[in-house]
């Protein structure tokens, strides 16, 4: 079943609701194949059914009454009954829950914001980048999206519900939609015996339908990117698995890029009596907003091949829906009219079904396959200036029609995802020394590259300038053939590619999609070289200053609700040419991306950008003693955590940096350029250690107030990218590793096991007394993102049981007790506050997963030299 809207709303931007071209089962004989009865006593495996899961899923399976353990759910993952309640609501971060001290010392922030909002809001019309005001409230729902890397996302909630929408780039529309269900349809001899929506919902519309079904009896499995909800029937022997597949593939820069989702229901009648099934998939026509009222939209059937599906090409999703209700109830399947449906008049709205059938003998199998595709090939910015197309263009056309075969190609591919996607995750879950939650973590996390307002876009070669790119020899070649890649900040923070937080992120995309990390990289010189000299106003300080400085890394590429790569550093909090970390990470990651990828030739285009950075941060060491000072602001990623004079955090970024350029000067072959580098490096080290180690950890910062002597946990971050690097040790090491070791032993004593009985996590700020610093509005924050680095590090350092001690407190704290899962917020207090839902920065624990690749490497490099 297709879904259309007129030609001239095919084009999506950033505004308003999308209007969805979405496919339900193709119509092909594969779209409908129904695999013949086996008996249950089959080859399966005690893995493949779930008997087996080696870890007692705890409260969240706790309300499970039912015995059914699904076809072929994984041992690993998320899992949770759906008929369970998380007893913790916490609320979002708000002015109130502000200090009295903090409030006076950002008041004139404050005041400068609200000027800034309502000229934002009420005069120009558009959405702020960050919105203080209107907070994304908490929703205990989410569960895997559906849709690959750029495409547009849907998420479908634990609980069956269709309720996170982004199909325009960037912008999201956080609204369940009722008649978007799966429903069941049994039927024994001739007589309908059983007919349910799959839904516990209990809505006002759509009355004629059986809502209400019992989720004491279904629960929900994630490892993403695939999806299992089982449902044991009360009363009727059947229990049916749905299994969610989305192609997001490692390495693949075709299928990943599909629009597209597919639901597989294995249907088992464990009864002696033989059934029939059906599954009816109902889908509305947009989201019930305000674009859907103006009319004109229609559904319309296709037919690949002669099938046996059946269909309803329209019905009122806001009214009883009896009509719908009774034709399924009356033979189990639809009646099928010809010919697209007539078009939605204003203010009524519109939606369509497709229903298989399948006839299951006792103690039979069957299998039936749908899939949802949305077509929204042409998109544009919120600035309305440019046309962009989506990635997947490339493959299926740029016409707006290509829905049915997206649908089909994904019902024929299918099985060919979930052997890849199984071959990449088996060494993980097969890894008996992995605990079960880290295995969990590492695959749901990635949900944000799909879903974090992503987009990857096709690039002509015509749009790239000459001037600012002609040295860099792979640029074009990289961004033609690969694409641009862009994803927010978070949900709730709408900038793209934000530079500072993509340093942690960055380990995802490099271990998993290397040339989208590549095509970042080479978009972020560009804007580094390129200037934009408009005056604005800083919200933090009041200070006028120009928009973007020449040579120097941006905050973020732009705003989605403005031109993003054309108007960069949509973030007005801090004037960023300032901040003292931005351009180190870029080297650092230069350097790590070469190391990774072995690619010389984007080493040697990068190499000039690092040179103009590194020069552009020179001034930043005032007395000339190898070490950079901070600037009595929060010039860094922590944003509202005030850092004076020299500083662990910087400081040690700067020193990797520093390393990192000698080592990149001696492949470019530049000896002197390597010596200077090496003599800033060799008087660096020796100021950092004078000034800030203190016999157990680094002093926050060389300030005068008592807080500079907190415990940061993020203090080791030069270290973490070094050894990353293969570098931080032995002949390269920077900082000593004893005192490394010993500031993550202190960070793991205090910051971990003294903060919340050691069960949350690592706090950001921890005085050496052992209370929270409560100094800024961050220190006293957990950021989950900066948790899985640190726990990296730790591993790096052999500090492995540390490591994953201090992880897991992140996870069990978003992922079962607070209800976050699929929204990992950037930060979250010991009590009653979370802060900016679904955030970038938590993709660093893939670093987690390089660092144990990398110890493993290394140990079977010590046993083949002990054998030698």
């Amino acid at each position: 079943m297709g879904t259309g809207v007129p030609a001239s709303e095919q084009t999506s931007c950033a505004k308003g609701d999308p209007q969805v071209y979405c496919a339900k089962d193709t119509g092909d004989s594969e779209a409908v194949q129904v695999t013949d009865s086996e008996s249950p006593e089959d080859s399966r495996s005690q893995d493949e059914l779930g008997y087996s899961n080696p870890e007692d899923p705890g409260q969240l399976m706790a309300s499970y009454e039912g015995r059914a353990q699904g076809y072929q759910v994984p041992a690993f993952g998320w899992r949770i009954c759906l008929a369970h309640e998380f007893a913790e609501k916490r609320k979002p971060f708000n002015a109130n829950d502000i200090s009295l001290s903090n409030l006076i010392k950002h008041l004139g922030m404050g005041l400068r914001y609200l000027q800034w909002w309502y000229q934002k809001t009420q005069v120009e019309k558009k959405k702020p980048f960050i919105d203080l005001i209107n907070s994304v409230p908490l929703r205990q729902i989410y569960g895997c999206p559906l849709g690959g890397i750029g495409g547009g996302t849907i998420t479908r909630g634990w609980r069956g519900q269709f309720c996170r929408w982004q199909l325009n780039p960037g912008m999201y529309q956080h609204r369940t939609v009722i008649a978007d269900q799966f429903t069941v349809c049994l039927r024994r001899e001739g007589q309908t015996v059983y007919q349910q929506v799959l839904s516990v919902e209990r809505p006002s519309v759509l009355r004629s339908w059986n809502w209400g079904l019992c989720g004491f009896f279904a629960f929900y499995h994630a490892l993403y990117p695939r999806a299992w909800t089982v449902y044991q029937l009360p009363g009727q022997n059947v229990t049916l698995t749905c299994r969610q597949i989305t192609p997001v593939l490692p390495h693949d820069y075709q299928d990943s890029s599909l629009p597209v989702g597919v639901f597989v229901w294995d249907v088992e009648n464990e009864g002696d009596e033989a059934l029939d099934v059906s599954i009816m998939f109902s889908m509305r026509n947009g989201l019930g907003g305000g674009d859907d009222a103006s009319g004109g939209l229609w559904n319309e059937p296709f037919c690949l091949e002669h099938t046996t599906v059946t269909h309803i090409t329209a019905f009122d999703p806001d009214g009883t829906g009896q009509q719908v209700w009774q034709d399924l109830l009356q033979d189990g399947q639809l009646d099928s009219p010809a010919g697209r449906s007539t078009l939605s008049q204003k203010g009524v709205g519109i939606a369509g079904a497709v229903c298989v059938t399948s006839k299951l003998p006792p103690r039979g199998r069957c299998r039936m396959e749908f899939s949802l595709a949305w077509d929204m090939p042409r998109i544009m910015f919120g600035a309305q200036g440019q046309v962009y197309y989506r990635r997947y263009t490339r493959f299926f056309g740029s016409d707006g029609d290509a829905a049915p075969a997206l649908s089909h190609y994904a019902l024929c591919r299918y099985a060919d995802w979930e052997e890849r996607i199984s071959a990449w995750q088996s060494p993980v879950l097969d890894d008996r020394s992995l605990p079960a939650w880290y295995k969990s973590a590492l695959f749901n996390e990635l949900y944000f590259l799909a879903d974090g307002g992503t987009v990857w876009l096709e690039v002509p070669e015509d749009s790239l300038p000459e001037e600012l790119g002609g040295n860099m020899c792979q640029l074009r070649p990289l961004l033609t053939e690969y694409g641009r890649f862009g994803y927010l900040e978070g949900q709730e923070y709408r900038m793209y590619n934000t530079y500072d937080v993509h340093f942690y992120a960055s380990f995802a995309l490099i271990m998993l999609w290397p040339k989208l990390e590549l095509s970042l990289q080479y978009d972020m010189a560009l804007a580094t070289l390129g200037e934009d000299l408009t005056w604005r106003r800083y919200l933090m300080s009041g200070v006028m200053a120009p928009v973007k400085r020449r040579n120097v890394i941006p905050h973020d590429i732009g705003d989605p609700d403005d031109e993003p790569w054309l108007r960069v550093n949509a973030y007005v909090i801090h004037d960023t040419a300032d901040w003292k970390d931005l351009n180190l990470k870029f080297v650092l990651q230069v350097y790590r991306d070469y190391y990774l990828t072995g690619d010389q030739g984007f080493l040697r285009d990068m190499w000039p950008v690092c040179l103009a950075v590194m020069e552009s941060e020179m001034k930043f060491d005032k007395d000339q003693d190898g070490l950079i000072e901070n600037g009595g602001y929060a010039d860094q990623t922590y944003d509202a955590w005030v850092t004076t004079g020299p500083s662990a955090y910087c400081g040690g970024l700067w020193l990797a940096a520093v390393a990192v350029m000698v080592q990149m000067a001696a492949l470019c072959g530049t000896q002197d350029i390597q010596e200077k580098f090496s003599s800033i490096l060799s008087r660096g080290q020796q100021a950092y250690e004078r000034l800030l180690w203190n016999g157990r950890y680094y002093n926050y910062d060389c300030s005068s107030r008592p807080q500079s002597c907190s415990i940061m946990s993020d203090q080791c971050a030069g270290q973490w990218f070094l050894r990353a690097s293969g570098l931080g040790e032995g002949e390269t090491e920077v900082f000593p590793t004893q005192h490394v070791v010993r500031a993550l032993q202190t960070i793991f004593e205090f910051n971990v096991q003294a903060f919340a009985g050691g069960t949350m996590g690592a706090v950001n700020g921890m005085q050496p007394q052992g209370v929270p610093d409560r100094s800024s509005v961050q220190s006293d924050e957990v950021w989950v993102g900066v948790v899985y680095g640190l726990a990296a590090t730790m591993i790096q350092e052999g500090l492995t049981w540390e490591g994953f001690q201090t992880a897991e407190g992140c996870y069990r704290t978003v992922w079962e007790r607070l209800g976050l899962g699929f929204q990992t917020p950037e930060a979250y207090c010991q009590k009653r506050v979370f802060r900016s839902l679904a955030y970038m920065r938590p993709l660093s624990i893939w670093a987690m997963q390089l660092a144990l690749q990398q110890q493993h490497k290394k140990a079977e490099l010590q046993t083949s030299r002990a054998q030698d």
